[in-house]
């Protein structure tokens, strides 16, 4: 409170937020108009909220800028190059990477600062927060992936075989998280600030927790 520019910033910050909230909500609804019925979103809102600010609150920004990191990525990576896509849906997200632009540079202040009150245990403590977030994301795409397979091969208008069937799974789920926790990763700007936040010793223990993770993506 005692830097009324930093309030400021992270007011407006929430307020896009809020707004951002409402405009994908009705993203939502426009795509499920014109969707064959049975789609679910599987995870609820207000439980992953709970979840994800039981933790330290070091993990909980670091997972936050991952997220807005991410997101940008998928946009310069997916969005804007390609050329068949709504100029509605394009334009969309351009607004909104613009805003994640700024939203990271707030990240990765806050980051910081919450860094510098750390002492040395309780940061070890929250690598291992940060550990347990993104596995917890990972158990929630596993969830949606599985979901949203099923969805597809219910209403491809062709029958699968069980290997078929199979191979759908796993790419679904392979996509998930190579957008919702690889890119992210592998991104300098993340990658960088992490190593640079912590010792090689907390690095080598995060980087073997996502082995697998990272293993499935880029077998």
């Amino acid at each position: 409170m005692e830097d009324q520019v930093a309030v400021e910033a992270l007011v407006r910050m929430t307020d896009v937020e809020l707004k951002d909230q409402e405009l994908f909500r009705r993203l939502e609804r426009m795509a499920a108009a014109g969707m064959p019925s049975g789609y679910r979103f599987l995870a609820l809102p207000n439980e992953v909220a709970g979840a994800v600010l039981a933790s330290s609150t070091w993990a909980v920004l670091g997972l936050t800028l991952h997220i807005e990191i991410f997101t940008q990525v998928h946009y310069r990576s997916s969005i804007e190059p390609d050329a068949e896509l709504s100029p509605l849906w394009k334009d969309v997200f351009l607004f909104h990477w613009k805003e994640e632009s700024q939203h990271a540079v707030l990240d990765e202040l806050e980051w910081r600062r919450e860094d510098a009150r750390l002492a040395p245990e309780m940061r070890d403590r929250a690598v291992d927060d940060l550990i347990g977030l993104v596995g917890a994301v990972d158990g929630i795409l596993a969830m949606q992936a599985e979901a949203d397979a099923d969805y597809f091969l219910a209403r491809a208008g062709h029958s699968f075989g069980a290997t078929e069937s199979k191979q759908v799974h796993d790419t679904v789920r392979k996509a998930y998280r190579s957008q919702y926790i690889v890119s992210g990763l592998k991104e300098p700007r993340f990658a960088g600030m992490l190593a640079e936040l912590v010792t090689p010793e907390q690095m080598a223990r995060i980087g073997q927790a996502l082995s697998p993770i990272l293993a499935h993506v880029d077998g």
